[in-house]
């Protein structure tokens, strides 16, 4: 009799725990559509230590001034409204909405309002006289493919004039860069960037692994609009802006003094 009483509650709490896995597994690891936030803080380098760098390597960073310890801005490219390249705004701690079609995968950047393209058609990844003819590109060109649940992307042709990190590493054109996007639950992405660089880099250089979490529905709406382009303010670098700024602050009291 005393058995009896024990199945059926063994019974019922492997059913409970079988469905509560079951619920957390409700996912589809192939579809990493919807707004994503990164958790982590620096994230603005790859989060390990850089291999050590080549001459060439060393003479490409000549120049570069990093932000200081006591925040004054250093001389990046994106303090002259240029864009921040690719990985760097990859690496912000900024919104990113992946969409998925049918043959490519598009990641939507709030800061810069910029976008990438990861072509899942099958195309090979330009190297050779082909990546010669399409020449250095802000983003680059990135081929994406599936192994397993795990989202790979090379991507080669970088401008070599857009800093990697805040730290102002260099990258080659001829480097390439690989991504490896997993979703390792409903609401987490995970992301690992690998730079392989032989003209700049002593070795490859194996970044730290960088978690990406789903935005609440309330993060991505403002005034009804509900998007990372949408009901917000234009998170874009623009020269005009830029200019009104340097003469309020510079031109006019040099100019004017005190009388406008």
């Amino acid at each position: 009799m005393r058995s009896r009483l024990i199945s059926p509650f063994l019974f019922v709490l492997f059913f409970s725990a079988t469905a509560f896995a079951q619920g957390r597994q409700t996912f589809d690891p192939h579809d990493l559509s919807g707004y994503w936030l990164s958790t982590g803080t620096g994230g603005h380098a790859l989060g390990t230590k850089a291999p050590a760098l080549t001459p060439e390597g060393i003479a490409a960073m000549k120049g570069r001034v990093p932000d200081s310890l006591n925040k004054l801005p250093g001389n990046a490219p994106w303090y002259q409204c240029n864009p921040m390249g690719f990985p760097r705004l990859v690496l912000d701690n900024e919104p990113i909405e992946f969409v998925m079609t049918r043959d490519r995968v598009i990641e939507l950047f709030q800061w810069e309002w910029t976008l990438r393209e990861l072509w899942l058609d099958g195309r090979e990844l330009p190297s050779g006289d082909n990546l010669e003819n399409l020449g250095p590109a802000w983003y680059a060109h990135s081929v994406a493919q599936w192994q397993g649940d795990t989202l790979v992307v090379n991507t080669v042709g970088l401008d070599e004039r857009a800093w990697l990190d805040n730290q102002g590493n260099p990258k080659s054109f001829y480097a390439r860069i690989e991504e490896r996007y997993r979703r390792i639950d409903a609401d987490t992405i995970e992301l690992q960037m690998t730079l392989d660089d032989p003209k700049f880099y002593t070795t490859t250089w194996v970044g730290a692994k960088k978690t990406y979490k789903r935005m609440p529905t309330k993060d991505v709406t403002n005034s009804g609009w509900k998007g990372l382009y949408s009901g917000n303010t234009d998170a874009i670098c623009a020269p005009m802006n830029e200019a009104d700024d340097y003469n309020k602050r510079i031109r006019d009291p040099a100019a004017f003094g005190n009388k406008r």
